[in-house]
């Protein structure tokens, strides 16, 4: 009996771990939403390129767009024009659009147009980058300074992080000469990154230069210009005018290096406005789009990857444990008497069809009419199979009854009827009979008032949209209910009704 117990207690122990481990997996390291009402912002971004063109020559004008390979996922891209060829490569790590036209002139206007989210899992890889550059040649004045000013920043940095961010710190005191001499009159952030680029040269630190986008709805917006440095491990960026470290979540890497955003063949004057706004979506209606547009198979392994009649249908199975330990819980440890232990979760899923009040009613008066059929073939003295094989007769013909008086009076309610599992109906009389003959009319009423009230119970709870939602969800928390389920197994105790009916024996105890 003690190997026994331990045993039980060891695979209890397993099954709510187990249930405990894959949901919480689900939810902090995949990020399923825990509620249907969680919500995800969904971000439209345009790019409006305006250019004037040449009337004599063809038209070529680049952009970079984003690369989408961090963070973010492309829901949409779309780029609009007018008689222009469009077509999308990759060039060192960036993406860059081309349009292109024979004949064009005077003033013309582009779109680029962006829906993209947040990534919700998948490859979040780290593309890694060099560890070790050459130094960028530099004579006369430009490398004295530069030497002055990295005596200083190596003897108070330690490793790369340290170096970058106190070299900006330097560059960005415009009252140091050495400084003055670097930037030759052009405190420009671009002027100034190209300084710091030049200083980590020497030192044989790589630097890429990094252009965002700030995720902002309804302002002005240009591309803003970052530092970014591999330490061998991570990507560490950069603020070249605060040295502030760390890329703020609501930016958007647009595109790396030197190059300007537009370039124009045949055309003059190029220029780039955004607009952006967000709107939000429901989380895992979201998270499936993130995966139809990438290879995260977030949800491939999960219920919501099954078709979507199927789901409906696993949406109603799922909460059948859920009716089953609410009866468990009613009989076991609160006392209720009832028809068996699955006769009222069944009656609790006709009850989705039918609504409660009107389930209730049908149920009470399909019983009523049964018991009374019943009583009255007992004086026939027919064999079982054959009274049932009438009871269920008599309930079909009932049921399409009261369906066709209900579609009638214009009650269409009266319609899911139907629906009542007949079978379930048709032993429920039985036993309910069976009940009143051998323990009499009080007690039978006792336990079908019983029956009803569980099967009651059992659809409030699992009509509950939010542990609808749940469960499907995540029904790894099936387990958890199996191992309470196993606990309750080896329950022993006094019921709360057995309680009540020994009172009087434990006051005379005492």
């Amino acid at each position: 009996m003690r190997a026994l117990t331990l045993h039980l207690k060891i695979l209890i122990t397993i099954l709510v771990v187990l249930g405990i481990s894959i949901t919480a997996y689900q939810i902090f390291a995949l990020g399923i939403p825990v509620t249907e009402d969680a919500t995800d912002d969904l971000w439209n971004i345009d790019a409006k390129v305006e250019f004037v063109a040449s009337s004599k020559d063809p038209v070529k004008i680049q952009m970079f767009v984003p690369p989408l390979n961090r963070d973010y996922v492309s829901l949409n891209e779309s780029f609009i024009s007018n008689n222009y060829g469009v077509s999308v490569n990759r060039v060192d790590g960036n993406r860059k659009v081309t349009w292109s036209a024979r004949r064009v002139s005077g003033k013309q206007t582009l779109y680029y147009r962006l829906v993209l989210t947040k990534r919700y899992s998948g490859d979040k890889s780290k593309v890694k980058g060099p560890v070790f550059r050459d130094s960028i040649a530099v004579e006369g004045p430009e490398k004295i300074a530069a030497e002055a000013l990295l005596a200083p920043i190596r003897q108070h940095s330690a490793d790369v992080e340290t170096f970058i961010s106190e070299t900006i710190k330097r560059v960005n005191n415009l009252n140091d000469d050495n400084v003055k001499l670097l930037l030759a009159g052009d405190p420009s952030t671009a002027h100034k990154a190209q300084v710091i680029e030049l200083l980590l040269s020497i030192a044989h630190v790589p630097m890429e230069k990094v252009h965002t986008i700030r995720l902002v709805a309804d302002q002005p917006q240009n591309p803003e210009l970052w530092l970014r440095s591999f330490n061998g491990n991570d990507w560490l960026y950069f603020n070249p005018e605060t040295g502030e470290q760390g890329l703020p979540s609501d930016r958007l890497l647009w595109w790396i290096g030197d190059e300007p955003m537009v370039t124009v063949d045949g055309g003059k004057k190029p220029n780039v406005t955004f607009s952006l706004n967000n709107s939000e979506m429901n989380a895992i209606r979201l998270a499936k789009l993130t995966d139809e547009n990438t290879d995260a198979n977030f949800l491939e392994y999960s219920l919501y990857g099954l078709p979507l009649q199927t789901q409906q249908t696993f949406m109603i199975m799922v909460m059948i444990p859920i009716g089953v330990l609410v009866i468990l819980v009613l009989r076991n440890l609160i006392g209720l008497q009832t028809l068996g232990t699955f006769t009222p979760v069944l009656i609790a899923l006709a009850f989705r069809e039918t609504q409660l009040e009107f389930g209730i009613i049908l149920f009470t008066v399909i019983t009523a009419l049964g018991l009374m059929l019943r009583s009255y073939l007992e004086h026939l003295k027919l064999q079982m199979l054959p009274r049932l094989s009438v009871v269920l007769t008599f309930v079909v013909i009932l049921i399409a009854a009261i369906s066709l008086f209900s579609h009638k009076l214009g009650l269409e309610r009266g319609l899911s009827v139907a629906l009542f599992p007949m079978v379930i109906l048709t032993m429920t009389i039985e036993r309910l009979s069976i009940t009143w003959e051998e323990r009499g009319g009080g007690h039978a009423m006792k336990v079908a008032i019983g029956t009803l009230f569980a099967a009651t119970l059992a659809y409030l709870v699992m009509s509950i949209p939010e542990l609808v939602y749940f469960v499907f969800t995540f029904p790894a928390v099936l387990l958890i209910l199996v191992g309470f389920m196993l606990a309750m197994g080896r329950y022993r105790g006094y019921r709360l009704t057995e309680l009540i009916r020994f009172k009087a024996f434990m006051k005379a105890d005492s």
